[in-house]
């Protein structure tokens, strides 16, 4: 089998971009990259299109014994696009390897996270030393919104005893973690329209509506608090987190260190201090781009937003987005047009006594020699929803970390990631072969 180190390198050199700029062909390619790995160690693999979305890699490697638990593993090959290349220090394309880390575009998020998992499913089953049933599910678009994979795992009546997701972080360059709680999402498009065309502030200002003035009333409606909190109405059906994960929580980096690496400044005095409630069991909301006008005398007559509302585990994106919606438009006077484009992804939580859970914990200390912790994450991965509400208990790790700069130029992952990675999967495999199969 090759190196782990080289078929990543192989990877990262096809630009699956998902986001814009990207070329089908290439997409197409590193979807067959996949489908090729499986089948050369004796699988089956072929790439499944759901409507009009990017192809699927689905595909089985069996185990070496009849009855063995079946382990569905996910990762993702689309990336970003490279954004400004004369910000990279090497082609994005062209990975290089450099203090440790290998830079590419992906070589994180998350070509790099998932590909042990693959590699070394296929390394056992080329060996007939594979003691779970694996199936393999890598899609082209978690970061244009998942569409497919979701409405693939919806419709797939296989399932599985458990799924491996890596495509995320590290507590720290030290410890390992189980992210067992992700939060959802719904994001809206807001465009507001007063008029035909913008007009002249001095003879018509203060007698017309003022795009702006309408989409800034409306903000007004869902903005945060000045200590980061949102109103009663969006916080509905939030828990509080158990018991173990607050103790597990105890062994993370302060907050304050967590926003000081980025550079963040607290929203208020304790945010640092209640980051990990506040990022993982609570939710927020973000204005992401406010546009109109001109930086001259006009009243414009459109403006357009983009607000982005983080769901905390347990509460529902469809209610969520209604309650959303109609805060938003509450404020709305005659005579102003309003229309709203939304995307929503439900949030995840799984129990820490799982046993799937415990077996990872365990299997993961093996490969890494450090107890990992479970955590909660901000940050939302579609499938995983999906995944959950199968009842499928759902392994969220990887070993990404801050330096890693995921979406920016210069996007890197260590080889000693790359390490625990493989190291991770091997114990894994082995910890879930004692699950009884479905």
């Amino acid at each position: 089998m090759p190196d782990l180190l080289g078929e990543l390198t192989d990877w990262l050199r096809i630009p699956s971009i998902s986001t814009g700029g990207g070329d089908p062909a290439d997409i197409a390619r590193a979807c067959d990259w996949v489908c090729e790995r499986v089948r050369a160690a004796g699988g089956e693999c072929e790439p499944v299109v759901v409507g009009d979305g990017n192809p699927i890699a689905v595909g089985d490697l069996r185990a070496n014994r009849d009855g063995a638990p079946t382990v569905l593993i996910y990762g993702h090959y689309d990336v970003q696009s490279a954004g400004p290349l004369d910000a990279w220090e090497s082609p994005p394309f062209e990975p290089s390897v450099r203090d440790g880390r290998i830079y590419a575009r992906g070589a994180c998020d998350d070509k790099g996270n998932f590909l042990p998992l693959l590699h070394v499913a296929c390394e056992l089953a080329s060996a007939g030393e594979l003691p779970v049933n694996v199936r393999v599910v890598v899609e082209g678009e978690e970061e244009a919104g998942s569409s497919a994979v979701n409405q693939w795992i919806r419709a797939d009546e296989r399932g599985a005893d458990a799924a491996i997701v890596f495509d995320s972080d590290m507590a720290d360059e030290h410890t390992p973690a189980i992210t067992v709680g992700l939060r959802g999402m719904v994001q809206v498009e807001i465009e507001v329209t007063v008029g035909e065309r913008d007009l002249h502030s001095g003879i018509y200002g203060g007698s017309v509506l003022n795009a702006l003035h309408v989409l800034h009333a409306m903000l007004a409606e869902v903005m945060p608090g000045p200590d980061g909190r949102l109103r009663g109405e969006l916080r509905a059906g939030i828990e509080d987190p158990a018991r173990a994960e607050l103790e597990s929580w105890q062994r993370l980096r302060s907050g304050n260190e967590v926003l000081g690496e980025v550079g963040g400044r607290p929203v208020s005095h304790d945010a640092g201090a209640d980051y990990y409630r506040r990022n993982g069991a609570d939710a927020s909301l973000d204005v992401n781009m406010v546009t109109g006008g001109e930086p001259r005398t006009v009243v414009p007559a459109t403006a357009r937003a983009v607000v982005s509302l983080r769901l905390a585990p347990r509460q529902r994106a469809d209610e969520m987005e209604e309650t959303l919606l109609g805060l938003l438009r509450a404020p709305v006077p005659d005579g102003a047009e309003v229309t709203f484009a939304t995307h929503r992804a439900d949030p995840s939580l799984f129990d820490v006594g799982d046993p799937v859970l415990q077996l990872a914990a365990a299997a993961i200390e093996r490969a890494t020699g450090t107890a990992p912790v479970f955590q909660r994450s901000g940050g939302s991965i579609p499938i995983v929803a999906e995944l959950a509400a199968a009842g499928i208990p759902t392994i969220v790790g990887g070993y990404a970390l801050a330096d890693d700069a995921i979406h920016a130029p210069n996007e890197s992952y260590r080889l000693e990631s790359l390490r625990l990675g493989e190291a991770s999967a091997r114990e894994l495999y082995a910890a879930l072969a004692e699950l009884p199969g479905h």
